[in-house]
């Protein structure tokens, strides 16, 4: 590995996924890209599983920040990201404990790649080094690098929802979970209800002792956990949407388009909007024009069993829709599940009049902000948007919806497409002002500024 730069007091960004080439649309990805792109630093994240894997990182690029990988074998990216993270962890932080796929085979992984990824770390760690550990496939880095000595300053940040305290009873290792949290400095969470849920959690353990302003004891440690509602690139996205050409979607005349942008993922609630949608065709005057509802869910984690149902649901639940309401000229919903260009669906969010952001649970959800960013502010579309996404608490001109209840998520859907510009204006005005002032810039420097502040000792008033 080369030798690192000369400069001190760098930033350390910790992630699972990193761009090995082009840096994909929207997520975590880019939003940890544009962080990078104008903080600096180093970024680590997985490299392609292999026969064997050995401490060290390996450096695949730089530019205004230089990438790193460490070393998976395919046991453990089996047993560490299929397996612990994204069959234990994933769907318990989502509330959905029913579909917990415990083996302890799969947390040795776990643990076995965390404790590998921290040794990396603080071998290459300077004076002043700042880390930042992003998301739950890392959630005990920072304990297994307190355990080799290191005293930096150490964050970590949750984009997805916080799991509330019978969900954190599902979990076999629940006893050792908030010595995890404890390990960092600060603990960034999306939303407020998020914060509240890990008071819930850290109250229940006897050993927690809460101080101020978010601030917990826990065995000698003190540490913070506060939201950090994360935003998006807006005046980029915006250009891109007014700059780029719509793509061609052979709709008829003035023909309504309404948008759903998501990962192929169960707790996004698709089939929940899918039948909400169908509900609305089936109550819609006839002579009314025929909306038509584009639905990009690009498949990701085929190999977990419960992407593979959710997976062959929506297509049932598509293809009874289209059924029942499609005619010769007309198909409502066009269903795509790869991957589209970021520049395409800037444009296609500008075109459609109506987006569907309504998950089950979601800790942030940044389609919400990119499709109010690429609206034409002198003809707005209009943001659906569910009351379980963490965007709700900053997004509240948008029409929120519980995407439990079909009929009045279908109610929502006419209103949507019948309202008049000065009250799409109106509302689109007041989600466009809270989606530009609290971008992806101002969450970086919110977060990192408060990490490098540190938090008060258990001795400081």
């Amino acid at each position: 590995m080369p030798a690192p730069e000369e400069s001190t007091g760098r930033l350390i960004v910790l992630s699972n996924r990193i761009p090995k080439g082009d840096v994909p649309a929207g997520g975590l990805v880019f939003a940890l890209h544009e962080a990078l792109t104008n903080a600096g630093g180093l970024w680590i994240g997985a490299g392609d599983p292999s026969e064997q894997a050995q401490d060290g990182l390996t450096e695949i690029g730089s530019d205004a920040y230089t990438r790193f990988t460490f070393d998976l074998t395919e046991t453990e990216h089996k047993g560490f990201y299929l397996g612990y993270s994204n069959s234990v962890l994933w769907p318990l932080f989502h509330h959905r404990s029913d579909l917990l796929e415990i083996n302890a085979e799969d947390f040795e992984a776990y643990a076995a790649v965390n404790a590998r990824v921290a040794r990396s770390i603080a071998a290459i760690l300077r004076p002043d080094d700042v880390i930042w550990i992003h998301d739950y496939h890392f959630l005990m880095v920072a304990a297994e690098l307190r355990a080799l000595g290191v005293e930096a300053r150490i964050g970590l940040f949750l984009h997805i929802p916080f799991p509330n305290v019978t969900d954190i009873l599902a979990l076999p290792e629940a006893a050792q979970f908030p010595t995890w949290l404890a390990a960092h400095d600060i603990v960034g969470l999306q939303a407020q209800r998020d914060v509240a849920a890990a008071f819930d959690v850290l109250r229940q353990d006897e050993r927690a002792q809460v101080l101020k302003e978010g601030t917990w004891g826990l065995e000698g440690r003190v540490f913070s956990v506060l939201s950090f509602p994360i935003g998006i690139d807006a005046e980029g996205f915006a250009e891109t949407a007014a700059a780029v050409p719509t793509p061609e979607l052979q709709l008829a005349p003035k023909a309504p388009l309404l948008i759903g942008v998501d990962r192929l993922d169960y707790s996004k609630g698709l089939v929940h909007r899918f039948q909400a949608f169908g509900t609305f065709l089936a109550g819609r005057d006839e002579d009314a024009p025929r909306p038509t509802f584009l639905q990009i869910a690009p498949v990701s984690r085929e190999d977990v069993a419960a992407y593979q149902d959710i997976r062959e649901e929506l297509e049932r639940a598509a293809g009874s829709i289209n059924g029942a309401h499609a005619d010769l000229d007309w198909t409502p919903i066009r269903y795509v599940r790869r991957h589209i260009d970021r520049e395409h669906i800037a444009a296609l969010y500008r075109r459609a009049d109506v987006a569907l952001v309504t998950p089950l649970a979601d800790g942030m959800n940044l389609v919400a902000k990119e499709f109010v960013a690429a609206q034409d502010p002198n003809d707005p579309g209009v943001l659906i948007l569910s009351h379980f996404a963490g965007a709700a608490e900053q997004m509240e001109a948008a029409l929120l919806v519980n995407p439990f209840d079909e009929t009045s998520f279908a109610e929502t859907i006419a209103a949507a497409l019948t309202m008049p510009l000065e009250e799409r204006m109106s509302r689109h005005g007041a989600l466009m002002r809270g989606v530009f002032e609290q971008d992806i810039a101002w969450w970086t420097t919110t977060y990192l500024d408060r990490l490098r502040d540190g938090v008060p000792s258990l001795g400081e008033p």
